[in-house]
């Protein structure tokens, strides 16, 4: 009966990263437009005036400051993205604890349902619910950072 139990968590582990991976993969093309700002639109912005900081009349902080200052609006999106994304994952993480908690209740209640299937649904309804979210978290750093679709 151990075997069967070991190779069932090994089967829900396996759809885990399945249902994991297609939150990367809606995360990766709901953002792509965001990304594509930063690492393009901001990044030449970014370079064009870094490269008109250096001129032979100033002095070497000066042109440092200058640099310094061009680089903020890069900084500013990368920050942006990557603190929503951290308020992203969290709150998927919080939910997929939740999950397992419940199916750690359930294998201790020794319920009549099947846990392994139980959690399976709470992750599916936990992974649907985040790439749900993504086209909200996108429109919103999309209108923080003025892109226009």
């Amino acid at each position: 009966m151990d075997h069967i139990r070991a190779a069932e968590e090994r089967l829900v582990n396996e759809r885990l990263r399945q249902k994991l991976n297609e939150v990367n993969a809606a995360a990766q093309s709901h953002l792509a437009g965001v990304q594509d700002h930063i690492n393009f639109t901001l990044q030449q912005a970014y370079f064009k005036c870094a490269y008109d900081c250096f001129d032979r009349t100033k002095k070497q902080d000066e042109i440092s400051n200058c640099v310094e200052h061009c680089s903020v609006p890069v900084l500013n999106a990368q920050n942006l993205v990557e603190n929503e994304m951290a308020k992203f994952q969290e709150k998927l993480s919080r939910s997929l604890t939740v999950c397992q908690d419940k199916y750690e209740a359930a294998k201790l209640q020794q319920s009549s349902n099947n846990p392994m299937n139980d959690l399976e649904s709470c992750v599916e309804l936990s992974v649907q619910d985040s790439i749900n979210m993504m086209p909200h978290l996108a429109g919103k750093l999309k209108a923080h950072l003025s892109i226009r679709d």
